[in-house]
């Protein structure tokens, strides 16, 4: 019962936040505005640091526009420059006081950026910040038909509320100078890195224990069926009992459209108390997860106290060894949620994530390729209509709100593993979604768990292709996260199709794909009794 709850946690948090690896907040504006001549700008983010009467104070994250001016790349070389509210606040006409030298603080509407800019330009301004209407950033274009593009001043929009709180600021009649600056990133992002060899080492890890488990219970199966060679039917009912939990093609169809109706529920009711829910559901799942885990790793050392039990009320008949890691898990865990907050607390929340997914790939195998190719096809859809296609119907993406925490006053919910960007300028966290490692995993521990049942050799198998396949298809996230500008990406897009394709060619050049499709695990005869009727690989029934 205790890992059926493991499972349905585990699915869960998938449901909340499936696959998807996301990037920056930036709206795309510039489908029918291709780069011309004085409006061919890289869209760079931009720092705006400010200072309150000479001291510094709050910084800000603007973007540049696709015209004025490139942005300075180091903060030594741009100038702080004192600001001012342009009046009119839309800058849609000459300003009616002298505004030289200063930097135009303006509000978004009723006339083009480039009317804006060129306004301001023309007033002596030394560069604009426009305050968006929402809290995104803009991507600022310029219509197909314009012209006299040859601004000489950068533009710069922010969000809603970073404008809003400077506007504050300047009507309180304090002083108010920014410095504006676009560092340059670094070519490769360490933490992308660092998150990669971590999901890889994850899946690894998972489906070698499932392949594992699953040959010490074929072992253990056969040396039953060796010490009582005629009481085939009261052994195979003793492996029913296995904890080991086979998904069919019904329960994967019926899980994608369960976790579409948990992503809708979140996004309308997204809030500190919806956030606070999560944080336990995850919490009671890494604590099951990891304590797991830990007994499995301490059994090896502590034979004795892992194979002695006892009843404990409402838990029920428990090792002495689970007893004793337990305490230390739900510690753990309790102290990652009181200090979630604190800029280190991710290493607590990778830890619990890592371990709860491992579980669940050790616990729930795909039983034949028809399964996975199911389950993995419907993540595929659904994580592209949940990213991309959900625009069309909620006028925003319903993934990468979800995933931000809008509403919630989180920095995102805690359904994913993370790593600090520490060597970015522009810091953040690379992330990656539970589903973007599990959904994956479930088919390549399949994978593995058929290659040590054919006792094939690693490069004769399936496990090593998809391996390299599942990994290349993540570094293809990434590098389409980058070429984006950030965009978010579902990274379900380029996973699937490299998994599933490198696994149905190959059994199809091998002649195996019909035994992989439907039989799944090859099975073996039993070699100890005279016609014996039963065969397998692993005490579960499919």
């Amino acid at each position: 019962m205790r890992r059926i709850c493991v499972i349905l946690l585990a699915f869960t948090s998938i449901g909340l936040l499936p696959a998807a690896v996301f990037g920056g907040d930036i709206v795309h504006a510039d489908n029918h505005a291709p780069r011309q001549p004085g409006c061919s700008n890289n869209f760079v983010l931009v720092k705006v640091q400010t200072w309150i009467n000479n001291s510094e104070d709050n910084e800000f994250v603007g973007v540049g526009a696709r015209f004025g001016t490139p942005m300075e790349s180091k903060a030594k070389h741009a100038n702080r420059t004192k600001v001012s509210i342009m009046d009119p606040p839309d800058c849609c006409s000459p300003p009616k006081e002298a505004v030289a030298g200063d930097v135009l603080l303006v509000h978004r509407g009723n006339c083009k950026f480039t009317t804006k800019a060129k306004i301001a330009e023309a007033a002596g301004a030394s560069a604009i910040l426009i305050i968006n209407n929402r809290k995104e950033l803009y991507k600022m274009v310029c219509d197909q038909n314009e012209t006299d593009l040859n601004i000489g001043i950068p533009a710069v929009i922010l969000p809603s509320d970073a404008g809003e709180s400077l506007k504050r600021s300047l009507q309180s009649g304090v002083r108010v100078a920014v410095q504006l600056y676009s560092p340059d990133r670094p070519l490769v992002d360490t933490a992308e890195v660092f998150l990669w060899l971590m999901a890889i080492g994850t899946i690894l890890c998972g489906s070698y224990w499932s392949a594992w488990s699953s040959r010490e219970a074929s072992i253990e199966y056969e040396k039953l069926l060796k010490d009582a060679p005629g009481n085939f039917h009261e052994i195979d009912n003793a492996g029913s009992t296995s904890n080991i939990v086979d998904i069919n093609t019904t329960s994967a169809v019926l899980f994608i459209v369960i976790a579409s109706c948990f992503i809708v529920l979140l996004y309308k009711f997204m809030s500190s108390w919806f956030v606070g829910i999560l944080v336990v559901l995850f919490c009671i799942g890494g604590v099951e997860g990891l304590q797991t885990c830990l007994v499995a790793l301490f059994s090896r050392w502590f034979k004795r106290a892992g194979q002695s039990f006892i009843d404990v009320p409402i838990l029920g008949t428990v090792s002495y060894l689970t007893l004793a890691v337990s305490p230390f898990c739900i510690i753990f865990a309790v102290i990652w949620a009181v200090h979630r907050h604190v800029s280190f607390a991710w290493v607590g929340q990778d830890i619990l994530g890592i371990a709860l997914i491992i579980t669940v790939l050790q616990i729930v195998h795909v039983p034949n390729l028809k399964v996975g190719t199911v389950l993995l096809s419907c993540a595929f859809a659904y994580d592209i209509f949940w990213v991309f296609v959900s625009k069309a119907l909620f006028h925003e993406s319903v993934m990468i709100v979800v995933a931000r925490g809008d509403k919630s006053g989180e920095d995102g919910i805690p359904m994913l593993l993370k790593i600090p960007r520490m060597f970015d300028p522009w810091g953040g966290y690379s992330i990656i979604g539970f589903g973007d490692i599990l959904l994956p995993g479930l088919v390549i521990a399949f994978a593995l768990r058929c290659d040590w049942a054919a006792r094939r050799k690693l490069r004769d198998g399936y496990f090593l292709w998809a391996m390299l396949a599942y990994g290349a298809g993540l570094l293809l996230t990434y590098v389409a996260l980058n070429l984006m500008d950030g965009h978010g990406q579902p990274a379900l897009l380029y996973i699937v199709p490299f998994t599933l394709v490198t696994l149905l060619a190959l059994g199809k050049k091998r002649g195996e794909l019909p035994d992989l499709w439907s039989k799944g695990e090859p099975r073996r005869s039993c070699p100890h009794a005279q016609d014996c009727s039963v065969a397998l690989v692993s005490p579960t029934k499919s």
